[in-house]
Protein backbone atom coordinates (compact mmCIF):
# COMPACT_ATOMS: atom_id res chain seq x y z
CA UNK A 1 0.00 0.00 0.00
CA UNK A 2 3.30 2.31 0.85
CA UNK A 3 4.35 2.14 -2.72
CA UNK A 4 0.95 3.22 -4.66
CA UNK A 5 0.58 5.82 -2.29
CA UNK A 6 3.63 7.94 -2.43
CA UNK A 7 3.09 8.69 -6.30
CA UNK A 8 -0.35 9.38 -5.76
CA UNK A 9 0.41 11.97 -2.92
CA UNK A 10 2.73 13.51 -5.20
CA UNK A 11 0.99 13.56 -8.07
CA UNK A 12 -1.57 15.45 -5.96
CA UNK A 13 1.00 18.36 -4.49
CA UNK A 14 1.93 19.31 -7.67
CA UNK A 15 0.87 22.94 -8.64
CA UNK A 16 -0.77 24.09 -11.61
CA UNK A 17 1.31 25.12 -14.27
CA UNK A 18 -1.30 27.77 -15.61
CA UNK A 19 0.72 30.23 -12.44
CA UNK A 20 3.78 29.71 -14.84
CA UNK A 21 2.16 30.59 -17.63
CA UNK A 22 2.15 33.79 -16.77
CA UNK A 23 5.48 34.02 -15.59
CA UNK A 24 6.64 32.66 -18.55
CA UNK A 25 4.87 34.94 -20.83
CA UNK A 26 6.35 37.75 -18.85
CA UNK A 27 9.90 36.96 -19.52
CA UNK A 28 8.91 36.71 -22.89
CA UNK A 29 7.84 40.42 -22.63
CA UNK A 30 11.09 41.73 -21.22
CA UNK A 31 13.20 39.62 -23.87
CA UNK A 32 11.22 40.26 -26.81
CA UNK A 33 11.29 43.82 -25.84
CA UNK A 34 14.86 43.99 -25.52
CA UNK A 35 15.18 41.61 -28.88
CA UNK A 36 13.35 43.88 -30.93
CA UNK A 37 15.58 46.67 -30.25
CA UNK A 38 18.63 45.86 -32.52
CA UNK A 39 16.08 44.32 -35.28
CA UNK A 40 14.61 48.01 -35.46
CA UNK A 41 17.62 50.11 -35.81
CA UNK A 42 17.56 50.62 -39.44
CA UNK A 43 14.36 51.39 -39.00
CA UNK A 44 14.69 53.39 -36.30
CA UNK A 45 17.72 55.30 -37.65
CA UNK A 46 15.57 56.35 -40.90
CA UNK A 47 12.52 58.11 -38.90
CA UNK A 48 14.71 59.91 -36.45
CA UNK A 49 16.89 60.73 -38.63
CA UNK A 50 19.65 60.21 -36.30
CA UNK A 51 23.60 57.69 -36.44
CA UNK A 52 23.39 54.65 -35.36
CA UNK A 53 25.23 55.15 -32.17
CA UNK A 54 22.85 57.12 -30.85
CA UNK A 55 20.51 54.93 -31.63
CA UNK A 56 22.33 52.15 -29.47
CA UNK A 57 21.59 54.50 -26.75
CA UNK A 58 17.89 53.76 -26.58
CA UNK A 59 19.13 50.12 -26.57
CA UNK A 60 21.14 50.79 -23.19
CA UNK A 61 19.06 52.87 -21.58
CA UNK A 62 16.62 50.02 -20.99
CA UNK A 63 19.51 47.81 -19.28
CA UNK A 64 20.80 50.77 -17.92
CA UNK A 65 17.63 51.54 -15.80
CA UNK A 66 17.29 47.77 -14.94
CA UNK A 67 20.47 47.08 -13.51
CA UNK A 68 20.08 50.45 -11.59
CA UNK A 69 16.64 50.09 -9.94
CA UNK A 70 16.31 46.09 -9.73
CA UNK A 71 17.55 46.09 -6.29
CA UNK A 72 15.27 48.84 -5.04
CA UNK A 73 12.92 46.94 -6.86
CA UNK A 74 13.35 43.37 -5.10
CA UNK A 75 13.09 45.27 -1.97
CA UNK A 76 9.86 47.34 -2.96
CA UNK A 77 8.14 43.75 -4.20
CA UNK A 78 9.02 42.37 -0.35
CA UNK A 79 7.50 45.67 1.04
CA UNK A 80 4.10 46.25 -0.84
CA UNK A 81 3.79 42.23 -2.12
CA UNK A 82 4.91 40.75 -5.02
CA UNK A 83 1.51 39.87 -6.66
CA UNK A 84 0.57 43.72 -6.20
CA UNK A 85 3.61 44.84 -7.69
CA UNK A 86 3.90 42.45 -10.68
CA UNK A 87 0.47 43.69 -11.81
CA UNK A 88 1.50 47.52 -11.69
CA UNK A 89 4.69 47.24 -13.35
CA UNK A 90 3.54 44.92 -15.97
CA UNK A 91 0.50 47.61 -16.46
CA UNK A 92 3.58 50.14 -16.64
CA UNK A 93 5.51 47.63 -19.33
CA UNK A 94 2.32 48.31 -21.64
CA UNK A 95 2.37 52.24 -21.38
CA UNK A 96 5.53 52.31 -22.53
CA UNK A 97 4.43 49.67 -25.37
CA UNK A 98 2.72 52.52 -26.31
CA UNK A 99 5.13 55.20 -25.99
CA UNK A 100 7.43 53.09 -28.67
CA UNK A 101 4.58 52.61 -31.19
CA UNK A 102 3.88 56.50 -31.27
CA UNK A 103 7.11 58.04 -30.65
CA UNK A 104 8.11 61.07 -32.60
CA UNK A 105 11.61 61.20 -31.76
CA UNK A 106 14.38 59.26 -30.57
CA UNK A 107 13.90 60.93 -27.38
CA UNK A 108 10.62 59.46 -26.71
CA UNK A 109 11.71 56.08 -27.44
CA UNK A 110 14.36 56.13 -25.31
CA UNK A 111 12.09 57.42 -22.87
CA UNK A 112 10.05 54.66 -23.59
CA UNK A 113 13.00 52.06 -22.94
CA UNK A 114 13.79 54.06 -19.05
CA UNK A 115 10.13 53.32 -18.14
CA UNK A 116 10.20 49.67 -19.85
CA UNK A 117 13.76 49.21 -17.89
CA UNK A 118 12.07 50.80 -14.81
CA UNK A 119 9.07 47.91 -14.83
CA UNK A 120 11.77 44.79 -15.23
CA UNK A 121 13.54 46.22 -12.47
CA UNK A 122 10.75 44.97 -10.40
CA UNK A 123 9.67 41.98 -12.98
CA UNK A 124 12.80 40.33 -12.98
CA UNK A 125 13.53 39.56 -9.39
CA UNK A 126 9.35 39.36 -8.88
CA UNK A 127 9.43 36.33 -11.25
CA UNK A 128 12.10 34.26 -9.23
CA UNK A 129 10.33 35.62 -5.94
CA UNK A 130 6.86 34.06 -7.47
CA UNK A 131 8.34 30.84 -8.92
CA UNK A 132 9.71 30.05 -5.15
CA UNK A 133 6.45 31.27 -4.16
CA UNK A 134 4.16 28.79 -6.33
CA UNK A 135 6.74 25.80 -6.91
CA UNK A 136 9.08 23.76 -4.98
CA UNK A 137 10.90 20.79 -5.58
CA UNK A 138 11.22 19.44 -8.78
CA UNK A 139 8.58 21.35 -10.20
CA UNK A 140 11.06 24.89 -9.05
CA UNK A 141 13.72 23.75 -10.84
CA UNK A 142 11.71 23.30 -14.03
CA UNK A 143 10.14 26.40 -13.77
CA UNK A 144 13.10 28.47 -13.14
CA UNK A 145 15.25 26.31 -16.14
CA UNK A 146 12.06 27.83 -18.67
CA UNK A 147 13.11 31.45 -17.58
CA UNK A 148 16.22 30.72 -19.63
CA UNK A 149 14.42 29.25 -22.31
CA UNK A 150 11.81 31.79 -22.60
CA UNK A 151 14.56 34.11 -23.01
CA UNK A 152 16.09 32.13 -26.11
CA UNK A 153 12.71 32.26 -28.13
CA UNK A 154 12.27 35.30 -27.13
CA UNK A 155 15.16 36.18 -29.45
CA UNK A 156 14.19 33.88 -31.97
CA UNK A 157 10.89 35.42 -32.44
CA UNK A 158 11.77 38.47 -32.22
CA UNK A 159 14.43 38.71 -35.00
CA UNK A 160 12.00 36.83 -36.98
CA UNK A 161 8.35 37.94 -36.09
CA UNK A 162 10.33 41.96 -36.13
CA UNK A 163 12.58 41.20 -39.43
CA UNK A 164 9.22 40.38 -41.16
CA UNK A 165 7.09 43.23 -39.98
CA UNK A 166 10.12 45.63 -39.87
CA UNK A 167 10.57 45.15 -43.81
CA UNK A 168 6.99 44.72 -44.83
CA UNK A 169 5.15 47.25 -42.21
CA UNK A 170 7.31 49.04 -40.26
CA UNK A 171 9.55 48.78 -36.78
CA UNK A 172 7.10 50.36 -35.05
CA UNK A 173 3.96 47.44 -35.24
CA UNK A 174 7.18 44.75 -33.59
CA UNK A 175 6.48 46.67 -30.46
CA UNK A 176 2.15 46.31 -31.10
CA UNK A 177 3.63 42.58 -30.07
CA UNK A 178 5.14 43.53 -26.72
CA UNK A 179 2.12 45.55 -26.00
CA UNK A 180 0.07 42.51 -26.38
CA UNK A 181 2.55 40.64 -24.26
CA UNK A 182 1.81 42.75 -21.42
CA UNK A 183 -2.06 42.22 -21.47
CA UNK A 184 -1.70 38.82 -21.77
CA UNK A 185 0.86 38.41 -18.60
CA UNK A 186 -1.29 40.95 -16.89
CA UNK A 187 -4.23 38.68 -17.15
CA UNK A 188 -2.52 35.36 -16.19
CA UNK A 189 -1.31 37.43 -12.89
CA UNK A 190 -4.84 36.92 -11.35
CA UNK A 191 -3.72 32.97 -11.37
CA UNK A 192 -0.94 33.51 -8.78
CA UNK A 193 -0.32 32.89 -5.48
CA UNK A 194 2.29 35.35 -3.10
CA UNK A 195 2.69 36.01 1.01
CA UNK A 196 0.95 39.56 1.53
CA UNK A 197 3.86 42.76 1.38
CA UNK A 198 5.85 43.33 4.77
CA UNK A 199 6.15 46.86 5.37
CA UNK A 200 8.41 46.29 8.08
CA UNK A 201 10.89 45.83 5.17
CA UNK A 202 13.20 48.84 4.56
CA UNK A 203 14.88 50.33 2.18
CA UNK A 204 18.63 51.00 2.52
CA UNK A 205 18.37 54.43 0.34
CA UNK A 206 22.31 55.44 1.02
CA UNK A 207 22.81 51.57 -0.89
CA UNK A 208 19.97 52.39 -3.72
CA UNK A 209 21.85 55.67 -4.38
CA UNK A 210 25.51 53.79 -4.68
CA UNK A 211 24.42 50.98 -6.94
CA UNK A 212 22.01 53.19 -8.73
CA UNK A 213 24.89 56.10 -9.49
CA UNK A 214 27.78 53.11 -10.12
CA UNK A 215 25.74 52.12 -13.24
CA UNK A 216 24.42 54.82 -14.23
CA UNK A 217 28.22 56.42 -14.04
CA UNK A 218 29.67 53.52 -15.83
CA UNK A 219 27.18 53.08 -18.81
CA UNK A 220 26.58 56.21 -19.52
CA UNK A 221 31.07 56.17 -19.62
CA UNK A 222 31.10 53.63 -21.27
CA UNK A 223 28.00 54.80 -24.05
CA UNK A 224 30.12 57.43 -24.52
CA UNK A 225 33.43 56.30 -25.20
CA UNK A 226 33.46 57.12 -28.87
CA UNK A 227 31.66 60.41 -28.59
CA UNK A 228 33.19 62.44 -25.75
CA UNK A 229 36.75 60.32 -26.68
CA UNK A 230 38.49 57.11 -25.12
CA UNK A 231 40.87 59.58 -23.24
CA UNK A 232 41.21 63.05 -24.59
CA UNK A 233 38.08 64.94 -24.81
CA UNK A 234 36.76 65.48 -28.04
CA UNK A 235 34.65 68.60 -29.20
CA UNK A 236 31.45 66.38 -29.03
CA UNK A 237 32.13 66.30 -25.19
CA UNK A 238 29.65 68.37 -22.70
CA UNK A 239 32.81 69.23 -20.49
CA UNK A 240 36.68 68.17 -20.09
CA UNK A 241 39.21 68.08 -16.91
CA UNK A 242 41.88 68.90 -18.06
CA UNK A 243 41.70 68.07 -21.43
CA UNK A 244 40.57 64.51 -20.52
CA UNK A 245 37.28 63.35 -21.47
CA UNK A 246 34.54 62.60 -19.36
CA UNK A 247 33.82 59.05 -20.75
CA UNK A 248 36.96 57.28 -18.46
CA UNK A 249 36.26 59.15 -15.96
CA UNK A 250 32.74 58.51 -15.15
CA UNK A 251 33.93 55.04 -15.59
CA UNK A 252 36.33 55.26 -12.64
CA UNK A 253 33.29 57.26 -10.65
CA UNK A 254 30.86 53.75 -11.31
CA UNK A 255 33.50 51.65 -10.29
CA UNK A 256 34.58 53.67 -7.20
CA UNK A 257 30.89 54.13 -5.75
CA UNK A 258 30.53 50.17 -6.94
CA UNK A 259 32.86 49.44 -4.65
CA UNK A 260 31.53 51.64 -2.25
CA UNK A 261 28.08 49.90 -2.25
CA UNK A 262 29.65 46.66 -1.53
CA UNK A 263 31.55 48.04 1.49
CA UNK A 264 28.69 50.10 2.88
CA UNK A 265 26.73 46.48 2.36
CA UNK A 266 29.05 44.35 4.82
CA UNK A 267 29.15 47.17 7.72
CA UNK A 268 25.72 47.57 7.68
CA UNK A 269 25.40 43.37 7.40
CA UNK A 270 27.73 43.20 10.81
CA UNK A 271 25.64 46.26 12.35
CA UNK A 272 22.99 43.42 12.39
CA UNK A 273 21.06 45.92 9.63
CA UNK A 274 18.72 45.05 6.52
CA UNK A 275 20.79 45.77 3.84
CA UNK A 276 19.15 46.17 0.15
CA UNK A 277 20.47 43.10 -0.96
CA UNK A 278 22.03 40.19 0.66
CA UNK A 279 26.07 39.50 -0.45
CA UNK A 280 25.26 35.59 1.48
CA UNK A 281 24.28 34.63 -2.48
CA UNK A 282 27.64 35.58 -3.36
CA UNK A 283 29.56 33.99 -0.11
CA UNK A 284 31.67 31.61 -1.95
CA UNK A 285 33.98 31.68 -4.99
CA UNK A 286 31.69 29.73 -6.48
CA UNK A 287 28.50 31.91 -6.79
CA UNK A 288 31.30 35.03 -7.42
CA UNK A 289 32.26 32.88 -10.43
CA UNK A 290 28.77 32.53 -11.96
CA UNK A 291 28.03 35.95 -11.69
CA UNK A 292 31.65 36.76 -13.87
CA UNK A 293 30.40 34.59 -16.35
CA UNK A 294 27.03 35.55 -16.23
CA UNK A 295 28.05 38.91 -16.99
CA UNK A 296 30.75 38.32 -19.93
CA UNK A 297 28.38 35.66 -21.51
CA UNK A 298 25.61 38.01 -21.72
CA UNK A 299 27.58 40.98 -22.38
CA UNK A 300 29.09 38.75 -25.67
CA UNK A 301 25.36 38.07 -26.39
CA UNK A 302 24.85 42.13 -26.72
CA UNK A 303 27.67 42.79 -28.72
CA UNK A 304 26.55 40.34 -31.13
CA UNK A 305 23.19 41.22 -31.16
CA UNK A 306 24.38 44.55 -31.60
CA UNK A 307 26.74 44.13 -34.05
CA UNK A 308 25.14 42.13 -36.54
CA UNK A 309 21.99 44.24 -37.44
CA UNK A 310 24.24 47.10 -37.60
CA UNK A 311 26.46 45.68 -40.57
CA UNK A 312 23.83 44.29 -42.29
CA UNK A 313 21.35 47.49 -41.92
CA UNK A 314 23.31 50.02 -41.81
CA UNK A 315 26.46 49.20 -44.16
CA UNK A 316 24.87 46.67 -46.56
CA UNK A 317 21.30 48.70 -46.87
CA UNK A 318 19.80 45.36 -46.37
CA UNK A 319 16.15 44.61 -44.61
CA UNK A 320 15.26 43.69 -41.28
CA UNK A 321 13.80 40.48 -42.43
CA UNK A 322 17.62 39.97 -43.83
CA UNK A 323 18.72 40.79 -40.36
CA UNK A 324 16.58 38.12 -38.84
CA UNK A 325 17.35 35.17 -41.47
CA UNK A 326 21.15 36.08 -40.63
CA UNK A 327 20.78 35.82 -36.57
CA UNK A 328 18.21 32.76 -36.71
CA UNK A 329 20.80 29.99 -36.77
CA UNK A 330 22.31 32.23 -33.98
CA UNK A 331 18.75 32.54 -31.99
CA UNK A 332 17.46 29.00 -32.67
CA UNK A 333 20.57 27.39 -31.20
CA UNK A 334 20.39 29.34 -28.34
CA UNK A 335 17.05 28.49 -27.67
CA UNK A 336 17.24 24.62 -28.29
CA UNK A 337 20.12 24.51 -26.19
CA UNK A 338 19.00 26.58 -23.27
CA UNK A 339 16.34 24.02 -23.31
CA UNK A 340 18.24 21.02 -23.94
CA UNK A 341 21.39 21.27 -21.84
CA UNK A 342 19.52 20.68 -18.57
CA UNK A 343 19.55 16.76 -19.43
CA UNK A 344 23.65 17.35 -19.43
CA UNK A 345 23.22 18.38 -15.67
CA UNK A 346 23.22 14.81 -14.65
CA UNK A 347 26.39 13.43 -15.77
CA UNK A 348 28.65 16.56 -15.39
CA UNK A 349 28.90 19.59 -13.37
CA UNK A 350 28.54 22.98 -13.99
CA UNK A 351 32.35 23.76 -14.13
CA UNK A 352 32.79 21.43 -16.52
CA UNK A 353 29.90 22.86 -19.06
CA UNK A 354 31.00 25.85 -18.32
CA UNK A 355 34.47 25.47 -19.20
CA UNK A 356 33.53 23.77 -22.32
CA UNK A 357 30.85 26.33 -23.51
CA UNK A 358 33.62 29.10 -22.66
CA UNK A 359 35.74 26.93 -25.59
CA UNK A 360 33.02 27.13 -28.12
CA UNK A 361 32.41 30.66 -27.77
CA UNK A 362 35.83 31.45 -27.89
CA UNK A 363 36.29 29.44 -31.08
CA UNK A 364 33.19 30.57 -32.44
CA UNK A 365 34.29 34.24 -32.49
CA UNK A 366 37.56 33.42 -33.71
CA UNK A 367 36.13 31.83 -36.66
CA UNK A 368 33.95 34.60 -37.22
CA UNK A 369 36.81 37.10 -37.59
CA UNK A 370 38.41 34.73 -40.21
CA UNK A 371 35.85 34.06 -42.30
CA UNK A 372 33.38 36.75 -42.17
CA UNK A 373 32.70 38.64 -45.06
CA UNK A 374 30.46 41.00 -47.04
CA UNK A 375 27.74 38.25 -47.22
CA UNK A 376 26.38 36.82 -43.47
CA UNK A 377 24.67 33.79 -45.77
CA UNK A 378 28.04 31.88 -46.22
CA UNK A 379 27.75 28.61 -44.71
CA UNK A 380 31.58 29.16 -42.20
CA UNK A 381 29.17 32.34 -40.90
CA UNK A 382 26.46 30.29 -40.21
CA UNK A 383 28.56 27.45 -38.87
CA UNK A 384 30.17 30.44 -36.51
CA UNK A 385 26.96 31.42 -34.92
CA UNK A 386 25.87 27.97 -34.54
CA UNK A 387 28.52 27.10 -32.42
CA UNK A 388 28.34 30.77 -30.62
CA UNK A 389 24.44 29.76 -29.93
CA UNK A 390 25.57 26.37 -28.23
CA UNK A 391 27.56 27.78 -25.62
CA UNK A 392 25.58 30.87 -25.03
CA UNK A 393 22.58 29.12 -24.61
CA UNK A 394 24.36 26.67 -22.39
CA UNK A 395 26.13 29.15 -20.36
CA UNK A 396 23.38 31.46 -19.61
CA UNK A 397 21.19 28.85 -18.14
CA UNK A 398 23.41 26.71 -16.30
CA UNK A 399 25.02 30.01 -14.17
CA UNK A 400 21.84 31.39 -13.44
CA UNK A 401 20.77 27.46 -11.95
CA UNK A 402 24.15 27.72 -9.58
CA UNK A 403 22.90 31.00 -8.20
CA UNK A 404 19.37 29.78 -7.65
CA UNK A 405 20.43 26.29 -6.10
CA UNK A 406 23.16 27.81 -3.91
CA UNK A 407 20.64 30.05 -2.37
CA UNK A 408 18.07 29.16 0.39
CA UNK A 409 14.38 30.29 -0.65
CA UNK A 410 13.97 33.61 1.42
CA UNK A 411 16.79 35.10 -0.70
CA UNK A 412 14.99 34.39 -4.12
CA UNK A 413 14.30 37.94 -4.63
CA UNK A 414 18.14 38.80 -3.62
CA UNK A 415 19.12 36.43 -6.47
CA UNK A 416 16.55 37.81 -8.81
CA UNK A 417 17.90 41.32 -8.15
CA UNK A 418 21.62 40.14 -8.40
CA UNK A 419 20.31 37.92 -11.89
CA UNK A 420 18.44 41.22 -12.94
CA UNK A 421 21.55 43.29 -12.33
CA UNK A 422 24.12 41.58 -13.84
CA UNK A 423 22.73 40.72 -16.99
CA UNK A 424 21.31 44.44 -17.70
CA UNK A 425 24.07 45.79 -16.42
CA UNK A 426 26.07 43.24 -18.98
CA UNK A 427 23.86 44.29 -21.79
CA UNK A 428 24.19 47.86 -21.59
CA UNK A 429 27.53 47.77 -21.35
CA UNK A 430 28.30 45.20 -23.98
CA UNK A 431 26.06 47.38 -26.54
CA UNK A 432 28.28 50.35 -25.63
CA UNK A 433 31.44 48.95 -25.92
CA UNK A 434 30.92 47.19 -29.06
CA UNK A 435 29.27 50.98 -30.32
CA UNK A 436 32.38 52.47 -29.25
CA UNK A 437 34.95 49.68 -30.16
CA UNK A 438 34.16 49.22 -33.87
CA UNK A 439 33.38 52.79 -34.87
CA UNK A 440 36.66 53.83 -33.00
CA UNK A 441 38.65 50.91 -35.10
CA UNK A 442 36.60 52.01 -38.06
CA UNK A 443 37.98 55.74 -37.72
CA UNK A 444 41.73 54.45 -37.47
CA UNK A 445 40.82 52.26 -40.71
CA UNK A 446 39.31 54.98 -42.62
CA UNK A 447 41.83 57.60 -41.10
CA UNK A 448 44.85 55.59 -42.43
CA UNK A 449 43.86 54.57 -45.55
CA UNK A 450 42.79 58.08 -46.61
CA UNK A 451 46.17 59.72 -45.91
CA UNK A 452 48.30 56.70 -47.31
CA UNK A 453 46.20 57.28 -50.13
CA UNK A 454 47.57 59.74 -53.30
CA UNK A 455 44.47 59.18 -54.89
CA UNK A 456 42.57 61.53 -52.76
CA UNK A 457 44.37 64.88 -52.68
CA UNK A 458 44.05 67.02 -49.33
CA UNK A 459 41.40 69.33 -50.80
CA UNK A 460 39.50 66.70 -51.27
CA UNK A 461 39.59 65.59 -47.62
CA UNK A 462 38.71 69.01 -46.21
CA UNK A 463 35.23 68.79 -47.59
CA UNK A 464 34.67 65.61 -45.49
CA UNK A 465 34.47 65.37 -41.70
CA UNK A 466 36.66 62.48 -40.90
CA UNK A 467 36.52 63.56 -37.25
CA UNK A 468 32.97 62.01 -37.14
CA UNK A 469 33.42 58.96 -38.82
CA UNK A 470 30.52 56.33 -38.56
CA UNK A 471 28.97 53.19 -40.26
CA UNK A 472 27.45 54.31 -43.36
CA UNK A 473 26.25 52.46 -46.80
CA UNK A 474 28.37 52.73 -49.67
CA UNK A 475 25.08 54.42 -51.67
CA UNK A 476 24.87 57.12 -48.24
CA UNK A 477 28.77 57.82 -48.88
CA UNK A 478 28.41 58.68 -52.49
CA UNK A 479 25.66 60.83 -51.89
CA UNK A 480 27.96 62.73 -49.18
CA UNK A 481 30.33 62.85 -52.17
CA UNK A 482 28.42 63.99 -54.92
CA UNK A 483 28.24 67.22 -52.84
CA UNK A 484 31.83 67.72 -52.92
CA UNK A 485 34.43 68.25 -56.49
CA UNK A 486 35.13 64.56 -55.92
CA UNK A 487 35.22 63.21 -59.54
CA UNK A 488 33.79 59.83 -60.23
CA UNK A 489 37.34 57.59 -60.23
CA UNK A 490 37.99 59.25 -56.32
CA UNK A 491 34.33 58.35 -55.30
CA UNK A 492 34.60 54.56 -56.13
CA UNK A 493 38.38 54.58 -54.77
CA UNK A 494 36.36 56.04 -51.25
CA UNK A 495 33.90 53.79 -51.64
CA UNK A 496 36.33 50.83 -51.34
CA UNK A 497 38.23 52.18 -48.81
CA UNK A 498 35.40 52.74 -47.06
CA UNK A 499 34.03 48.92 -47.56
CA UNK A 500 37.54 47.45 -46.73
CA UNK A 501 37.72 49.77 -43.56
CA UNK A 502 34.20 48.15 -42.17
CA UNK A 503 34.70 44.33 -42.72
CA UNK A 504 38.39 45.04 -41.21
CA UNK A 505 36.63 46.91 -37.94
CA UNK A 506 34.05 43.52 -37.89
CA UNK A 507 36.92 41.45 -38.26
CA UNK A 508 38.95 43.11 -35.59
CA UNK A 509 36.34 43.97 -33.28
CA UNK A 510 35.00 40.16 -33.28
CA UNK A 511 38.90 38.98 -32.70
CA UNK A 512 38.54 40.91 -29.63
CA UNK A 513 35.09 39.60 -28.27
CA UNK A 514 37.06 36.13 -28.83
CA UNK A 515 39.79 37.63 -26.44
CA UNK A 516 37.12 38.46 -23.91
CA UNK A 517 35.50 34.95 -24.18
CA UNK A 518 38.86 33.21 -23.69
CA UNK A 519 39.55 35.39 -20.43
CA UNK A 520 36.42 34.13 -19.35
CA UNK A 521 37.45 30.10 -18.90
CA UNK A 522 39.27 31.39 -15.78
CA UNK A 523 36.09 31.77 -13.58
CA UNK A 524 34.55 29.40 -14.93
CA UNK A 525 37.02 26.92 -13.61
CA UNK A 526 35.60 28.05 -10.56
CA UNK A 527 32.16 27.33 -10.55
CA UNK A 528 30.94 24.06 -8.63
CA UNK A 529 32.00 20.51 -9.74
CA UNK A 530 28.88 18.60 -8.05
CA UNK A 531 26.24 17.34 -9.79
CA UNK A 532 22.25 17.61 -9.24
CA UNK A 533 22.49 14.64 -6.80
CA UNK A 534 25.26 16.54 -5.22
CA UNK A 535 24.07 19.85 -4.67
CA UNK A 536 24.11 20.48 -1.20
CA UNK A 537 20.96 21.97 0.56
CA UNK A 538 20.83 25.59 0.78
CA UNK A 539 19.05 25.88 3.47
CA UNK A 540 21.87 24.23 5.65
CA UNK A 541 24.03 27.36 4.84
Amino acid sequence: MSTSTAPISAVEQRASWIPMVGLFLAQVLMSFNVAALPVSLGGMVQDFGVPPTTVSTVIVTYGLVVAALVMVGAKLGQRIGWVVIFRVVVALFAASALMMIFAPTVGWAIAAQAFAGASAAIIVPSLVALIAENYHGSQQATAIGSLGSARALSGVSAFLIGGTLGTLVGWRPVFGIVLALAVAVFGFSFKLRSDRGNPEVKIDVVAAALIGGGIVSLTIGFNNLNAWGPLAATEGAPFDVLGVSPAPLLILIGVVLGQTFFMWTRKRTKDGKVPLVSLAVLGSSRERAAVYAMFIVVSLEAALNFTVPLYIQIVQGRTPFDTSLAMMPFNLTVFITATLVVRFYKRYSPRTIAVFSFILTTAALAWLALVVNNNWETLPTILGLFVFGVGQGALVTLVFNVLVTAAPKELAGDVGSIRGTTQNLASAVGTALAGALLVTILSLNVGQAVMNNVDLPESLRQQVNLDNVNFVSNDNLRAVLNDTDATEAQVETAVAINTDARLRALKTGLLILAGVSAVAILPATRLPKYRPHEIPDPSDR
